[in-house]
This record gives structure tokens, sequence and C-alpha cells, in this order.
């Protein structure tokens, strides 16, 4: 993509209404643009880092073995009336009423329409275990939306929902999401520390929120030092259960709680090995045996032909939300510093002096060749300072940028710079080409 032809309203200074380092480059870097409050239009470049998130987040999931489907974002009352939840929701939700008087509501959750869905479709243990998910726009009306795609009213979220015979093997279904969670945020280069949740009037032990670790976080984490970001532990096949259920024994006698969750007798007998944080929740998993199933009428047909509810879970990502957690894990002084695999685009190339006609050529066959082969590129072919350049690419974060001047032409060489680390080399065009090609 050639800067020149693409929408990228960048901000010099940072925006009053941002209070935290996310919401305010995301603004600046021209990602996101407030509608109404908590309400957001995601921009081009934005979009992008949208797409690849929620992208690996759809890899994960199947190859955990859930199933994509698409329900609707408006959600009629009545099943919600069915479970119980319609009153006791709250504010929180949007309700509103269609021209014919029905009620109905902008969903912020799918709990009651997949239970429905499935009410018609399973009938028989044959057709379990089976987990469904769903990417879909979310609404919650929170009475102060704040720190942007944070905490905002409308948000992007995958939601997972798993249906099995028995405990033992809802467990088996859990601990896969468990295990599927740690893969996709490491894949985004982000360290990420399942707690203990409130698994509230259900009980028991399968309910955990993951949390991103990140100085302006907006709780407190207590952990062991087994979950340091230093702390190397291999995560096992996504289909070998037996592997994943001793994997999450494992992993999950490591205490790790945040305030409302805290155990200091425990956190005493651990001592120093007990580390302190702050973090962002990033996602939550839950078991809630057969609340819905039989407030809502799903039964199968057991194996012995009596009819049993099937034991159902609900396994959260917010999208839209990581994208602000990432940028608080992954920021400096100077703009974003995008993971790989989740940037916009791979490469930035910066051509310095856009009307000499050498660097223009040289530029523009890079581009071209790169495009090619495959590769994301950004170009800045704008006629700009070299200054401003440099400034934008470092803003918005990507990864690789290359430099093109009349002096690295007449060499023969180009400097190809990590926004990670800030490192430079000089490279030959064909060694460029190598690197991210080879």
């Amino acid at each position: 993509m050639r800067l020149s032809k693409y929408v990228l309203p960048l901000l010099r200074e940072d925006s009053s209404e941002a209070q935290i380092a996310s919401h305010q480059l995301m603004l600046r870097a021209g990602l996101v643009r407030q509608v109404a409050a908590g309400i957001y239009a995601w921009m081009p470049l934005g979009l992008r880092v949208l797409d690849k998130i929620a992208g690996i987040v759809r890899e994960e999931q199947d190859r955990a073995g859930a199933i994509e489907m698409l329900m609707p974002t408006i959600q009629p009352a009545e099943l919600w009336r069915e479970s119980g939840r319609y009153g006791a929701y709250g504010p929180e939700m949007l309700r509103i009423k269609d021209r014919h008087d029905r009620d109905l509501l902008f969903g912020p959750t799918a709990e009651e329409v997949v239970t429905s869905l499935m009410r018609s479709s399973m009938n028989s243990y044959r057709d379990l275990p089976r987990t469904l998910y769903n990417v879909q726009w979310k609404f919650r009306d929170e009475i102060r939306p704040r720190f942007g795609v944070m905490r905002g009213r409308e948000f992007l979220m995958k939601d997972a929902y798993s249906f099995d015979l028995d405990n033992a093997s809802a467990r088996q279904s859990y601990n896969r999401m468990y295990v599927a969670y740690l893969r996709t945020y490491a894949r985004m280069g982000l360290h990420a520390i399942p707690v203990k949740a409130d698994p509230g009037p259900i009980g028991g032990d399968m309910s955990h929120e993951f949390i991103v670790l990140a100085g302006n976080g907006e709780s407190d984490v207590f952990y062991h030092r087994e979950w340091d970001a230093n702390a190397k532990y291999e995560l096992p096949d996504a289909t070998d259960d037996s592997a994943i259920d001793a994997f999450v024994a494992e992993r999950t006698s490591h205490y790790a709680a945040t305030d409302e969750m805290r155990d200091e007798s425990r956190e005493a007998e651990l001592a120093d090995q007990i580390r302190t944080a702050r973090g962002i929740e990033v996602g939550h998993i839950f078991n809630f045996g057969t609340k819905y199933s039989e407030s809502m009428g799903l039964k199968v047909q057991a194996r012995d032909g009596g009819l049993v509810a099937p034991q159902m879970g609900s396994y959260g990502v917010g999208i839209s939300r990581l994208v602000g957690a990432i940028i608080e894990a992954s920021h400096d002084d100077a703009g974003i510093v995008w993971p790989e695999a989740v940037a916009p685009f791979r490469v930035g190339i910066i051509n310095i002096r856009a009307n000499d006609e050498a660097s223009a050529a040289v530029a523009d066959k890079l581009y071209r060749q790169l495009t090619d082969a495959g590769i994301e590129v950004l170009y800045d072919d704008r006629d700009d300072r070299g200054g401003a350049k440099f400034a934008a690419m470092d803003l918005i974060g990507l990864p690789w940028q290359v430099v093109i001047g009349p002096k690295g032409v007449e060499r023969g060489t180009f400097e190809l710079k990590c926004r990670a680390t800030g490192k430079r080399e000089d490279l030959s065009y064909d060694e460029l080409i190598a690197r991210f090609t080879g």
C-alpha cells in the first residue's frame, strides 16, 4: 500500500480525551476514531490489526476442535426470559422494541441464543461433545466508557460455547480451551497468566481469567514465579487430551490471583516466590454446568436411554480489547511497537527524497517485488520531510523499516531498522529481498 493513496489520519499531539497510552496511541496513529461515547470506527490501519488478531483467535479455536458459526447481534427478549436473565441483567443491556412492539436487545453475550439453537439440533449423546464459536460485535451500555477500546460499549468478541454429556467431558473441553488461550496469546507476543476467577453460584474450579501484564493494567496480579515471562513451558498438542489434562493440572497448581480472589495466607506460605504486577484481562473461560440447558429445556438422550441436560461452558476473548492490551504491553516513547504476528504491515519503506528519480525508482522496485512475494508493505512515497516520515513510521510501529535515499542508492546499500530493538544495519538490495523472502 502506498501511503500517498492510503487513509491514515495521524495526530501530532495526544488527545485530551485519552488517559492511557493505548488510547492515546490508537488515536495518534490513526487506528480508531470515536463516533459516540464508547463507540469507535476502526480506520484502515486499525482494521488490519483487528483482522490479524481475529485470524489468530480463529486458527487456535479451529485447532482446539471448535466450530465457527455466526449468531445475530439483535436477540429476542423471550430467550432471555426463558433463562431468567432478562430482568436480572441490569441497565448495561440495551433493550429495544421493533415496529410490532416486540422486545429485543442488542446482545452483550450469546448463551441464550446458542442454547436455543442447540435445543433444536442436539438429540442424543452421539451429538456430544461439541464446541461452537462466534466472532461478533457485542454491546454493553457501560455507565462510564473509558480508556478507548479497553472499556468501550461496542466491542468485537470471540465467544465459544461447549456442550458435554458429563463433568469429565466438560473438564476436557475446558482444558482444551485453557491451552488454546495460552497458545493464542503467545502467538500475539503476549505473556498471559491464567488467574482463578470467581465461579459464582456454580462453584467448582473451572473459571479462569487471562491477564496480560502491563504497567497501566486495571488490576493488581499476584502470581507464583513459575508464571514469570522467563519461565519456559511447552504447550501440549491441541488434540492430545491426556497431555492437555496433565499440563493444565500442573499449571493450575501454581498460584495466580487478582485482588478479588487473593489468598493472602497462601501468598505468605509462598513468600519470596510471589510476584506482583498490574494486568489487563483479555479473556475468560467458565464452566456453568446445566444453568442454561436446564432452564431452557435442552435435553439429549443419554446412553442408558434417559434424558440429560448437557454440561455447558463459555469462553470469551475480547478481540478489540486485545488491540489496546497489546499496545499497553508493547510501546515506547516514539509510539507503538507491534509484535510481527499482529502488525498491520510487516515492512515500511521510507523514501526520504520522493522527488529524487533514482531513489523513487529503487523504492518502487522494492515495493513491487516485496508485494509480489506476498509481503505486506506500507510504502511512504509522500513528498514530505524525512524526519516526519521517520516519526510517522515509528508511531505506527511496523516491525521493519527500510530507508532509501540518494546516498544509499549511490552506494548500493539501504538501511534496515528493527522497530522493537532499534538495531540498524546496511544491506544490499538483494540482501533486503532475501531477508524477507528467503
